[in-house]
């Protein structure tokens, strides 16, 4: 893996079989690489929810005067490890988009597939201005990916879904390998055979899914982390092995991280220096943290 920053970036970016993290603005990154190199874009853009994204990170103590109780009454202290923030509004959202998304077009090979992660509160606009960009007919699925973590309102049905909008570059041609796709439980293994029982069936479109667990070994801290298996599941139906994977909004790096088990390549782009630290721990290891030093 090789590190770039904004300062490095050359006029054209050649993808020469080296995978790339990127430290810049994505909209300045983007006009660089070549049409056509990506079979999978993956983009999981902040999500206008008009406040600052946060993790942070603790660790816990026993102690006497401790902050927090525990089993049996025993008082523990908790220490801030690390904490990360970005901010998560904008006042023209999807102008905002529209021309990063028409990279994003140009960008996927003939074959190539978006997938587009958003929150199901800009979900249906986002649609539109993605039915404008690539045309309806390019429209494949609407993911919905589901699961059950967190707050549990009780003045209305608690919103645990996140949507994931998929278009490909042309219609009919898309690469999808339904195959190569992990197998799920059947939810009435009684119903079917026991040989079909046993094998499982092919996911749908709604995806039940964890979020990324505290006590995780792929947990990295970073805010709006998504799980490598969601991601996985993409990369392995809509690209070949050893091509070209991108996320312009990469955050923690997930998407490299998976392309790099499936032997895949990968691009990542971020500007925001927590998160090339975070990919860079996760990806690189010392080589590339040399490099940025």
């Amino acid at each position: 893996m090789r590190l770039l920053t904004s300062e490095q970036l050359p006029e054209t970016i050649v993808l020469d079989g080296e995978d790339l993290v990127i430290q810049g603005e994505n909209l300045d990154v983007l006009p660089r690489l070549p049409d056509g190199a990506f079979d999978v874009i993956y983009i999981d853009p902040p999500f206008n929810t008009g406040r600052p994204q946060r993790r942070r990170t603790l660790a816990t103590a026993p102690h006497a005067d401790g902050d927090r109780i525990g089993f049996g009454g025993r008082r523990y202290r908790s220490e801030l490890l690390q904490a990360l923030a970005f901010e998560d509004a904008f006042g023209d959202y999807l102008g905002y988009l529209a021309p990063r998304l028409e990279q994003a077009r140009r960008l996927l090979a003939e074959h190539g597939t978006l997938y587009f992660h958003i929150d199901y509160r800009e979900a249906h606009y986002c649609k539109l201005l993605l039915d404008e960009l690539f045309g309806r007919d390019c429209f494949l699925n609407e993911i919905i990916w589901a699961y059950d973590y967190g707050a549990k309102p009780r003045t209305r049905w608690p919103a645990k879904h996140d949507t994931i909008l998929v278009y490909v570059r042309t219609p009919g041609a898309h690469h999808f390998d339904a195959e190569a796709v992990d197998r799920e439980p059947y939810m009435a293994p009684g119903l079917v055979t026991p040989e079909k029982a046993a094998r499982g069936k092919r996911p749908t479109d709604v995806w039940w899914h964890t979020i990324v667990p505290t006590n995780s070994a792929e947990k990295t801290g970073y805010p709006t982390q998504k799980p490598e298996g969601i991601v996985r599941r993409m990369v392995t139906a809509s690209s070949r092995q050893g091509g070209w994977v991108l996320d312009f909004f990469a955050g923690s790096g997930t998407l490299g991280a998976v392309a790099r088990r499936l032997d895949r390549r990968y691009v990542l782009i971020d500007a925001n220096a927590e998160a090339i630290d975070v990919m860079v721990r996760r990806l690189g290891g010392g080589e590339a943290a040399a490099a940025r030093g």
